[in-house]
């Protein structure tokens, strides 16, 4: 009867228009959730027959709930672990949601350092990657991104370089170069911190002597205390050699006359440290004579010094650059590569299946995620410090809200309608 099926179409109204202003209030409800993707319904008609047979229709049901991948706005927060992918593509997490172990993805980079080492995510889920190579690079086989908990091991020196410049108006000292009184028969020094093989640091002394027009020694000296055989309170000459530069001020030759090598107390012995003053034009192959030792018409000065050393140090947290490099930071100093965060990228991002807690899982419909680097094959960049906010329209929502509520009233006016209708029909019994 069509006054029947006319209740039933402003029911089918009731029905889809309720679901509809579902998917708008989990919408706004959500507008604070980071990394969240707004909704829509996407309405369908229905009919009461076989298509094609010009029938009326029999009303509207919600077809499916339709997820926006549109970006969501950066928002800096200055914590180093908080992550926001600008562009396509899913964090990649692992472990147990819901009793369900398993991979998942997301876009909410709020990240962390467990107590046990690994990155992970708000939900404590183990954020996958590619670990580092202890001789450089990362692994190909993505797997947890894990921090060492134990000290970093000492590094030894074995290389000092320096970059400075001799003044060529200084003038030979008239007492011969002697190491217990290096001062006064020195023109110009530096000191430098090496470390030995325990980790235990030692100051070196670096004193350049002019000994012609532009001829320079230079001499390094080290506590005897330190050095076995050594003379508490005396230094212990352990490296010395020679320097000439041309009429330019670069550096002509440069020539390690004993090479510095030093046996500390307790350390291991004959440590062999290279001196590099700079890349002298003679050199094979030649260089400039600039990037080092210079000797110009100005005063004495050291511009930069280095050393490849270090001593033992602790983890205190890590820090992710702008390619999603994760490293470790150490009380030392030093920043130590842990390995790349990796960014899963799907064919049809509106296919993936909501997993709850800001995740996602792979679904039939999706396909197979193709997992790479940040800012690789049409994955979005990382920005380190930043979050994606979600990328709800408020003021859409209460407009779409506005829209649904009228639906809702106007096919509550078709149910209505046809009751009346219903009732005069019941009337004509009378």
């Amino acid at each position: 009867m069509s006054i029947l099926r006319a209740m039933n179409t402003g029911v089918s109204g009731l029905a889809a228009t309720a679901k509809a202003i579902s998917v708008v209030g989990d919408n706004i409800a959500n507008v604070n959730t980071v990394g969240f993707k707004q909704q829509r319904a996407l309405f369908q008609d229905i009919l009461g027959r076989a298509p094609g047979k010009g029938d009326e229709g029999m009303g509207v049901r919600v077809g499916s709930v339709e997820q926006l991948f549109s970006q969501g706005s950066l928002s800096s927060t200055g914590v180093s672990t908080d992550l926001a992918l600008d562009g396509d593509g899913f964090f990649v997490v692992q472990g147990a949601v819901s009793g369900v172990n398993g991979t998942f993805f997301t876009r909410a980079g709020q990240m962390r350092l467990d107590k046990d080492g690994f990155f992970t995510n708000a939900q404590g889920l183990k954020v996958q990657g590619y670990a580092a190579l202890t001789t450089g690079g990362f692994s190909p086989k993505v797997a947890d991104l894990k921090a060492a908990t134990s000290a970093l091991p000492p590094v030894k020196t074995t290389k000092i370089s320096l970059a400075a410049n001799v003044d060529s108006g200084a003038t030979t000292p008239v007492a011969a170069w002697d190491a217990q009184n290096p001062g006064n028969t020195s023109n110009f020094s530096t000191s430098i911190s090496v470390y030995d093989s325990l980790g235990k640091e030692h100051k070196l002394g670096v004193y350049f002597r002019k000994t012609g027009g532009n001829a320079w020694d230079y001499k390094v000296l080290a506590d005897g205390g330190e050095i076995t055989a050594g003379t508490p309170g005396q230094n212990s000459e352990i490296g010395s050699g020679s320097l000439v530069f041309n009429a330019t001020g670069g550096l002509q030759t440069f020539t390690p006359t004993v090479p510095v090598s030093a046996n500390f107390i307790g350390a291991a012995a004959a440590q062999v440290i290279t001196v590099n003053l700079g890349t002298a034009v003679t050199a094979v192959p030649p260089g400039s004579g600039l990037d080092g030792v210079t000797q110009y018409a100005s005063p004495s000065s050291v511009a930069n010094q280095s050393q490849d050393g270090y001593a033992s140090g602790s983890l205190t947290g890590v820090s992710v650059d702008g390619q999603g490099v994760v490293s470790g930071v150490f009380t030392n100093g030093q920043r130590l590569s842990i390995g790349q965060v990796a960014v899963a990228k799907f064919r049809s991002n509106q296919a993936i299946g909501r997993a709850g807690q800001n995740l996602w899982v792979e679904t039939q419909d999706s396909g197979q995620p193709a997992i790479g680097a940040a800012g690789s094959g049409g994955r979005g960049a990382i920005n380190a410090g930043s979050l994606e906010q979600s990328n709800v329209e408020l003021a859409q929502q209460f407009v779409d809200m506005i829209q649904f509520q009228r639906s809702f009233q106007a096919n509550s006016k078709t149910i209505t309608t046809a009751d009346e209708l219903l009732q005069e029909l019941t009337n004509l019994k009378r």
